[in-house]
């Protein structure tokens, strides 16, 4: 485990995440990734840090309200969120990981436009 840094576009929003240097992603294919590009590191709460700008973060919830999307207020970038088949960790945009740490991504691809089709108990293994 090495620790990553990263932040949103303005770097009003800082954080920092605890994980390998070859990344285990997921590209989730729901209506909200998509139009955002996300791409999820999935961790524990333990290994995820906001180190600056909390009081510029605006919250965005939907349909269940399980998952919060958190947006930088100023720049409208989403470096991380609480995702709804993880509520107990975080989801990294490892889009927002700052250069120079990151060594590889191993890339999976989820049915997130069928996810309680595809996970009828939720998810809850972490990825990295």
């Amino acid at each position: 485990m090495i620790t990553h840094r990263g932040g949103c576009h303005c770097g009003r929003v800082r954080f920092e995440v605890d994980a390998p240097a070859e990344l285990t992603i997921d590209d989730c294919n729901c209506s909200m990734c998509t139009r955002t590009a996300y791409l999820h590191l999935i961790v524990s709460a333990d290994r995820f840090r906001i180190t600056q700008g909390r009081e510029t973060l605006s919250l965005y919830t939907f349909n269940t309200g399980t998952a919060k999307h958190y947006f930088c207020s100023v720049c409208g970038t989403k470096p991380f969120y609480v995702p709804r088949s993880h509520p107990d960790g975080w989801s990294v945009n490892a889009r927002c990981i700052d250069e120079g740490t990151v060594t590889g991504m191993k890339i999976n691809r989820i049915d997130g436009r069928n996810w309680e089709r595809q996970y009828p108990q939720g998810r809850g293994d972490f990825v990295a």
